[in-house]
């Protein structure tokens, strides 16, 4: 007997407002402590190595964790990966409080790590399961807000509640928000769909999804090293300019949503899906060619921001294009893998952005190591060429 599919309740339907709410209480309870952990590992003794090792851990158990997370979808289902990472990214974080060793922190960030990448993946597959064809673009962009925003907001508070507060009280905070977004998550029921069915030979279905996805992971990966380069290195790059500083980086981050808001609407309402890789790669290149030209100069600080937000413009519109993309590309029946070929590629190309740009940077400077970030990016505009040229 074949069990007749429900119709998807949409973006207005609970079950994908339930999701969203889970996913800011999660990514809220991370983005808390991405510049706090640092500061106490630095407590704890540990130098710029060891405090930059808690983010560089923590980005590494994320990334192995999301290439086996579709296994773990196509046998537990999405809404339990999700509670389960949402649970482990905020039910070890308080013992955060017990020592400041570099050990203990790096063993609680591997935790959280895991936690990360489960919560990751099986968030932004459940937009292509909750959310029907014609909406998925909207539905994306909206998940991006409801995960870009806790960046935006917390990114700054963390440092400044630790200031007022004290560690513990922002470790066992950080720590209590994401499991509240867990024991949201049962109530989230997917809409049941029919098995998908293959028609043509496995092989031939690999090949096919592995061309289609190259573009969109090429973009996203240099796109993802640009950001994560220019956030990890401006303050760097501008010591003493920080208040602009300040700007260029809430600048890249609001921009990055509004990128995505846009890519949505632009992807659902004028069927422009696959058309926004090659302007948002651009637009990202000449942000960071303006960086260049911002820390060279003495009175480029208007530069300075403008170039930062039109990287999160560009980056957004090509984060909701490629993930749309990688949709279409895998099918209804394997919206699991899209989704961690989409999260592997954002969160390895922020960690090469932070570990290859500053190998660049240290014997040519920060100049040259944006401008390589403008060329990775400009990169994806000919790669795309040519295979829309084929």
């Amino acid at each position: 007997m074949t069990r007749t599919a429900r119709p998807a309740a949409g973006l207005g339907g609970v079950p994908f407002r339930l999701m969203l709410g889970a996913s800011v209480l999660a990514f809220s309870g991370y983005a808390m402590l991405l510049a706090v952990v640092p500061l106490w590992a630095a407590r704890g003794g540990a130098g710029a190595l060891g405090a930059g090792a808690t983010t560089g851990v923590l980005m590494l158990v994320t990334v192995a964790t999301q290439g086996a997370t579709p296994w773990l979808l196509a046998r537990i289902g999405h809404r339990w990966v999700l509670g389960l990472g949402a649970l482990l990214l905020g039910a070890p974080t308080p013992l955060l409080a017990l020592s400041a060793e570099l050990g203990p922190v790096l063993a609680v960030s591997a935790l959280r790590g895991i936690g990360f990448g489960l919560a990751t993946v099986a968030g932004s597959a459940l937009v292509g399961e909750l959310v029907p064809r014609r909406q998925q673009g909207r539905g994306v962009a909206a998940y991006g807000l409801a995960t870009g925003l806790p960046q935006l907001v917390f990114l700054a508070a963390g440092v400044a509640l630790v200031d007022r507060l004290g560690f513990t009280v922002v470790f066992v905070a950080a720590g209590i928000l994401p499991v509240v977004g867990a024991l949201i998550v049962p109530a989230v029921r997917p809409v049941e769909r029919p098995a998908a069915v293959e028609t043509v030979a496995g092989a031939s279905v690999a090949s096919r999804v592995s061309a289609a996805a190259l573009v969109p992971v090429v973009a996203m990966l240099a796109c993802s090293i640009a950001q994560g380069g220019l956030i990890t290195f401006l303050p760097l790059a501008v010591p003493d300019a920080g208040p602009l500083v300040a700007g260029a980086l809430f600048g890249t981050a609001g921009g990055a949503m509004v990128g995505r808001l846009a890519g949505g609407e632009l992807v659902d309402r004028l069927g422009w899906g696959g058309r926004l890789l090659r302007p948002g790669a651009l637009l990202a290149a000449a942000g960071m060619v303006a960086e260049v030209l911002a820390i060279g100069s003495a009175g480029g600080g208007v530069l300075l921001v403008v170039g930062a937000v039109a990287v999160g413009l560009g980056f957004g519109v090509v984060q909701n294009d490629a993930m749309t993309g990688l949709f279409t590309a895998y099918g209804s029946g394997r919206y699991g893998p899209a989704s961690a070929v989409w999260n592997a590629a954002y969160d390895a190309g922020t960690g090469l952005g932070a570990v290859g740009l500053g190998a660049v940077a240290d014997p040519f400077g920060y100049g040259a190591a944006f401008a390589t970030a403008a060329g990775l990016c400009l990169g994806t505009v000919v790669v795309r060429g040519r295979r829309s040229a084929r």
